[in-house]
């Protein structure tokens, strides 16, 4: 255990007497929330989802930080699909598209972006349950498993 030092924070929640339940959706939460498709909004719905399922706020917002490079990478992606699942042109949902948007004036780029936002926040909103659910399920006999051997030790 000593070998994994990612592993020690964690191992210090569960000698905290937080269940491996808890800890297994802080992690699925935290990781769904922290992909979030609107930069800027993962910090409070992480705090959100810690205060409504009364979670590690700090062990949320620790998952929430390190899956950060994942929410850029995967964010037009999900605009895209967004865009697909509604129908609407995918054009703007590009580093390309959002420049012309924005030359073409910021009012007609705020209009765009939003419509595609909203699109790509329901997409994200379908797989994000479907994700949390699954990323749940997987962690929990992982969790519960470093639990035994940290109570053991």
């Amino acid at each position: 255990m000593t070998n994994y030092r990612w592993l020690h924070p964690f191992s210090r929640l569960l000698r905290q007497g937080i269940s491996p339940e808890k800890i297994s959706l802080t992690i699925a939460l935290g990781i769904v929330l922290g992909i979030t498709p609107v930069l800027g909004s993962t910090v409070l719905l992480c705090t959100l989802a810690a205060a409504v399922f009364r979670l590690n706020l700090p062990a949320i917002q620790l998952v929430n930080g390190a899956v950060y490079p994942l929410q850029l990478i995967l964010l037009i992606p999900f605009l895209k699909l967004g865009a697909w699942v509604f129908g609407a042109d995918t054009h703007a949902v590009s580093l390309q598209g959002v420049a012309a948007a924005i030359q073409t004036g910021i009012w007609y780029a705020i209009q765009v972006l939003w419509v595609v936002t909203i699109h790509a926040l329901v997409a994200w909103l379908a797989l994000g349950a479907l994700t949390t659910a699954l990323l749940y399920v997987v962690l929990l006999p992982l969790v519960r498993k470093l639990w035994r051997s940290v109570r053991q030790t």
